[in-house]
């Protein structure tokens, strides 16, 4: 279970992507892939982050491991903000944090063997003094965490393309806990594999989760997956986190409309509830990134919007204990 430690602090995060008519022209447009959200993750715990694709979920978990330098906000880590650290204490942070990818495949160096991907974290951090590792005790290393994350120890001469894809990704996540890492960002690494691979990854990340003591950022959209791997939820929409609450009332009692139309358009595998389920049908399309709005970003698709919603922009705050809500239906506003 998460104690109430807060591992990870996440303040104002926005992320802008110029947009030039060519390389050496002035922005004159801004794609606001993340235009500021405010979340904290427990040490522990699971948040799962969730929202339809291009809601700005994977560009998040990138700014966050500084991957993007983001364009504001602050990234706290154990009470060090990543966004002002320099280089040589920025490599030291990462050795607490770590990435598993979406793609198994295009996350792996074709040319290296099992082995010698999970055993390059180790290998960059002995260079820089910051691991003392003998080679007989960092072999003995790779191979015990092969074997915890369900792959013989004698496939680690082989390479990726001998792999399956659930396979791959075990590989991924094995390169993810070499170097004992508390925090690690989990970027849809279940939605390129088939359904019963998918249990089996997400029950060995719950399984390592309870041996290793990790903390978990699990962005998906899949609800189903979220629900199962999550304790709390945050839900993403347009760059923006709309509702924070645990998982199970967050399913039981979502507050956000684009939270109810969300869990509305996904199926129950009980024919006689999902026959007599009422559907919320979203109108219009997603609205383009590349403007800000003075108002609340789901406006355009929202059938309960108020005049106050175009005109200014609602603040995340709570609804219920516990439940974080950005809507005027549920806050008046200031």
């Amino acid at each position: 279970m998460p104690d109430h430690k807060v591992l990870l602090d996440v303040r104002g995060l926005k992320m802008h992507f110029p947009i030039k008519a060519s390389f050496f022209s002035k922005a004159k447009n801004f794609i606001y892939a993340v235009d500021g959200i405010d979340f904290q993750v427990r040490k522990g715990e699971t948040l799962g982050l969730v929202g339809e694709s291009g809601c700005g979920k994977s560009t998040t978990a990138r700014a966050i491991a500084q991957l993007y330098k983001p364009t504001a906000g602050e990234v706290i880590l154990n009470g060090k903000d990543l966004t002002k650290l320099p280089p040589q204490e920025m490599i030291e942070a990462r050795k607490n944090m770590q990435m598993v990818f979406q793609d198994p495949y295009a996350s792996l160096n074709p040319r290296m063997t099992a082995g010698d991907i999970i055993a390059e974290p180790i290998r960059i951090f002995q260079k820089r003094g910051l691991i003392d590792m003998s080679t007989e005790e960092r072999n003995d290393r790779v191979e015990h965490l092969m074997e915890k994350v369900g792959l013989s120890r004698f496939f680690k001469n082989r390479y990726p393309h001998e792999f399956s894809g659930g396979q791959r990704q075990r590989i991924g996540i094995a390169r993810a806990l070499a170097l004992n890492p508390e925090l690690i960002l989990c970027d849809e690494p279940v939605s390129a594999l088939d359904v019963s691979i998918q249990s089996q990854i997400l029950n060995l990340f719950k399984d390592l989760q309870d041996e290793f003591g990790l903390t978990y950022l699990f962005i998906a959209h899949d609800l189903s997956v979220i629900k199962y791997i999550s304790n709390r939820v945050a839900v993403m929409y347009l760059g923006l986190i709309v509702e924070i609450a645990d998982a199970a009332d967050l399913y039981k009692n979502p507050l956000h409309p684009y939270t109810q139309a969300l869990l509305s358009a996904a199926p129950i595998p009980d024919p006689k509830i999902e026959a007599k389920r009422k559907r919320i049908i979203l109108t219009g399309d997603v609205p383009s990134p590349d403007k800000q709005r003075p108002g609340c970003n789901f406006y355009d698709r929202c059938s309960k919007h108020m005049d106050i919603c175009k005109q200014a922009r609602p603040m995340l705050k709570e609804a219920s204990p516990g439940h974080e809500v950005s809507c005027f239906l549920y806050h008046k506003p200031e």
